[in-house]
C-alpha cells in the first residue's frame, strides 16, 4: 500500500465519516453540507492519525515499527506537512457547510477539532487518564458535528446522545490500548494510567465505563430514537461487549489487552450497523 494512504489509517477515518452518515440516516436527510460533513470528519480524522504518528516516531519505533514514518517510508518532515494539509482540507469542508447552512456551529467545531487534535497529539496523550477522554471526546463529537451540519432540533438532540455513547466507549478502548502498549510507552517516558498506577485500576475503570454504556444502549430504543430491530443487532454488540469487560478484568496481559482493544471496535461497528437497522421500521417493508 502506498504510505500517504496507509498512514492515513483510512478504515478508521472512514469510521469517524461514517457517524455523519448515521446522522443523517436518522433523519433521513442527504444533501450537499452532509456530504462536506462526511469529507471533513474524514480529513480531520486522518489529519490526527498522521500528526499522532508525527509526534509518537519514537514509541512506535518500538511498539509499531512497520509504521509509515519509523519504517522510513515518510520523513518526519513530509509526515508533518501531510497532516497540516489535511488540516486546512477539512477546516475548508467545515467553512463551507457553515456558509451554505447559515450556521457557524460546524465551522466552529472543526477548529476546535484542528486545536484538540494537534493538543492530543503533541502533549494530551502522555497526560494520564486526559489523553483517554480525548479521544473519546473527538469520537463523541463527530456525531455532534453531523448534528450541527444537519441543523434540525430533534437530530441535534439525538446526535447529542449518540456523541455521549461513542464518548464513553471510546474512552474505554483507550485506556484498554494504554494497557496493550505500556512496554513501549514506558521507553518514552510517557505518563499513562497504567504506567503511573499499574494496569488492574485502570481495567477496572475501563470495565466499569463498557457496562455504563451497555446498561445505557436499550435507552435508545425506550425513547423511540430507534425501532425494535435496534434491539436485535444492539444485543449483539453488548454481550461483545461485557465478554471484553469480563476480559480485561481477569487479566492485563498485553494480548488480552490487544484482543479487548480489537472486540470493542468490532462491538462499536456492530452498533453502528445497529443504529441503522433502528432509524427504519423495516416491519412495515413486509406485506401483511
Amino acid at each position: 500500500m502506498n504510505p500517504y494512504i496507509e498512514i492515513l489509517r483510512p478504515g478508521n477515518a472512514l469510521m469517524g465519516a461514517i457517524s455523519i452518515v448515521l446522522v443523517a440516516l436518522i433523519d433521513k436527510t442527504f444533501s450537499i453540507p452532509v456530504i462536506l460533513a462526511m469529507i471533513a470528519v474524514f480529513f480531520e480524522t486522518a489529519a490526527g492519525n498522521v500528526i499522532n504518528d508525527y509526534f509518537d516516531y519514537k514509541i512506535d519505533l518500538i511498539n509499531k515499527p512497520e509504521r509509515p514514518i519509523p519504517s522510513g517510508r515518510i520523513s518526519l518532515k513530509n509526515g508533518r506537512n501531510y497532516a497540516y494539509l489535511l488540516f486546512l482540507a477539512g477546516t475548508i469542508c467545515g467553512f463551507l457547510i457553515s456558509y451554505l447552512t447559515g450556521n457557524w456551529i460546524p465551522f466552529g467545531i472543526v477548529l476546535i477539532a484542528d486545536i484538540v487534535l494537534y493538543l492530543y497529539a503533541y502533549k494530551l496523550k502522555a497526560t494520564p487518564l486526559i489523553g483517554n477522554l480525548t479521544v473519546g471526546f473527538m469520537t463523541g463529537f463527530g456525531f455532534v458535528f453531523g448534528g450541527f451540519s444537519i441543523n434540525t432540533p430533534n437530530i441535534i438532540t439525538t446526535s447529542l446522545f449518540l456523541g455521549f455513547f461513542a464518548f464513553v466507549m471510546t474512552t474505554a478502548r483507550e485506556i484498554v490500548k494504554d494497557i496493550e502498549d505500556i512496554e513501549g510507552d514506558k521507553a518514552d517516558g510517557a505518563k499513562t494510567l497504567p504506567i503511573l498506577i499499574g494496569e488492574k485500576k485502570p481495567a477496572i475503570l475501563a470495565a466499569i465505563l463498557i457496562i455504563i454504556d451497555s446498561a445505557l444502549c436499550p435507552l435508545l430504543y425506550y425513547y423511540h430514537i430507534f425501532g425494535v430491530l435496534y434491539l436485535v443487532v444492539i444485543a449483539i454488540a453488548v454481550i461483545l461487549f461485557v465478554y471484553s469487560a469480563v476480559l480485561i478484568l481477569k487479566s492485563q496481559e498485553r494480548s488480552v489487552a490487544a484482543k479487548v482493544s480489537k472486540n470493542l471496535k468490532i462491538g462499536m461497528l456492530i452498533a453502528f450497523v445497529a443504529f441503522v437497522f433502528g432509524s427504519f421500521d423495516f416491519l412495515q417493508l413486509i406485506p401483511i
